[in-house]
């Protein structure tokens, strides 16, 4: 067995399948043959998924499910979630329906900025650099024109460029502070593209600048990068009504349910080991809709954790409050999304999971999945505070123990029979298919 190997990268797709076959798995024949099963059968299609990353042998699929019912800002939308986690659709689809009677989802774009930065160091004397960039400044706008056309016909590009000053936290640092507006398109190549340039830009003019030839006054750029952390490009969700309009099957004493749950969100807002639990939650909702559509899910889980902690604690993403007898409950989630470009314009289930939610624009997306989140956070917290989150979320999971366990279809269904009126646990269903199967 050999684990390491040089130019994995230059071997074809087969040679690359084999090689991992016969040194990872002791049946290899098996190993190829479950490799292969998870083709397309549409050469082209396949071809389209193995150039979305490098070395790529196969694909890995999840589940694409539908949450249907929700009502935001007076407007229908049947909600597309790609994730594996059991509950998950099922609680977004249910807290929908359970809002879709009481008003819905009232959502709002508060801004929609971008950044990106360009880092460099620099030793010499404040004021003489402030000056600097002063002069050079509509450079920066000047000779990016070519990169950011296509973006200023949308409405959009390079709204600002700001010296910062970070001396006081790392010695010599300094950052060209940079904001976008990148319309219906995430951004990140054309951001990333505009830093360079700007880079280039201040390196360039600094070199042609007596007054930065010396050694202690050279600028020194370190990197270009967009941030992912994008607190100004901001959606807000929240749901309302009286307290006693909150009474439903499951809620018996809306006055109590409301209390109850107010003072669950008010613990994950001052205590991080509950609030990185309870915004778990809203991602589950929010990243279901960003994987399909075709955004980044990293970028977008990055950036809203930053944002839970911009009080310099960790806390709770949403909020909920009575007053004047009508509860409350809302998040406020940073989202740079895109419609256009990337995956959206290539992956097939991508566009089919745009085009279920009507084409939408960037902030339209914000918005439906800013709803998603706040949809999911609710089913949670209510299930905490009334059944307890197990009793569901193991009867929807029931069914991957079963498969599991290779049960069949006849054993799913007394399996499934018995469990109506128990308590699921893994052991207890595992007890079970033992004995049906005795």
């Amino acid at each position: 067995m050999k684990e390491n190997i040089n130019g994995f990268s230059k071997l074809d797709k087969q040679e690359k399948i084999n090689w991992i076959a016969q040194n990872f798995f002791s049946d290899a024949d098996e190993a190829v043959k479950m490799i292969k099963r998870y083709w397309n059968a549409d050469e082209a299609l396949q071809k389209l998924h193995d150039e979305f990353i490098e070395n790529t042998i196969t694909n890995f699929y999840l589940p694409f499910g539908i949450a249907p019912n929700f009502l935001i800002n007076k407007e229908w939308y049947t909600v597309p979630m790609v994730i594996e986690e059991s509950s998950v659709v099922a609680a977004a689809a249910k807290s929908a329906k359970f809002w879709s009677v009481r008003g819905g989802f009232k959502t709002t774009v508060i801004g929609t900025e971008k950044i990106g930065q360009v880092h460099f160091l620099f030793k010499g004397e404040k004021p003489k650099l402030i000056q600097f960039i002063n002069q050079i400044k509509p450079l920066f706008f000047d000779e990016t024109a070519v990169v950011t056309q296509n973006m200023r016909k949308r409405g959009g590009g390079i709204q600002e460029v700001e010296l910062r000053d970070k001396t006081d936290v790392l010695p010599d640092y300094y950052q060209l502070h940079v904001t976008f507006d990148t319309k219906d398109s995430m951004g990140a190549n054309f951001i990333n593209s505009c830093l360079e340039q700007i880079a280039e830009i201040l390196k360039k003019q600094a070199v042609q600048n007596p007054s930065f030839s010396d050694e202690e006054n050279q600028i020194d750029v370190v990197m270009s990068i967009l941030s992912n952390y994008v607190p100004n490009c901001l959606v807000r969700a929240e749901v309302s009504c009286r307290v006693e309009e909150l009474k439903s099957k499951d809620i018996e004493d809306p006055q109590l349910f409301a209390e109850k749950f107010v003072q669950a969100v008010k613990i994950a807002e001052i205590e991080p080991f509950r609030a990185v639990t309870h915004n778990k939650g809203i991602m589950n909702g929010v990243d279901a809709v960003v994987v399909a559509t075709g955004n980044d899910f990293r970028a977008v889980e990055a950036g809203i954790h930053a944002f839970a902690a911009k009080s310099g604690v960790y806390s709770s993403l949403s909020h909920a409050i009575i007053e004047d007898g009508i509860f409350k409950f809302w998040v406020d989630l940073p989202l740079a999304l895109g419609t256009v470009g990337g995956l959206t314009s290539l992956h097939p289930m991508v566009k089919m999971a745009l085009q279920i939610l009507k084409k939408p624009s960037a902030e339209q997306l914000m918005q439906i999945i800013a709803a998603a989140g706040l949809a999911q956070n609710f089913a949670a917290v209510k299930s905490l505070t009334t059944t307890g989150i197990q009793k569901g979320h193991m009867k929807m999971h029931l069914m991957n123990i079963l498969n599991q366990f290779k049960a069949t279809d006849e054993e799913k269904v007394a399996v499934a029979a018995h469990f109506e009126k128990e308590i699921v646990s893994h052991n207890a269903v595992v007890e079970l298919l033992e004995s049906l199967r005795k």
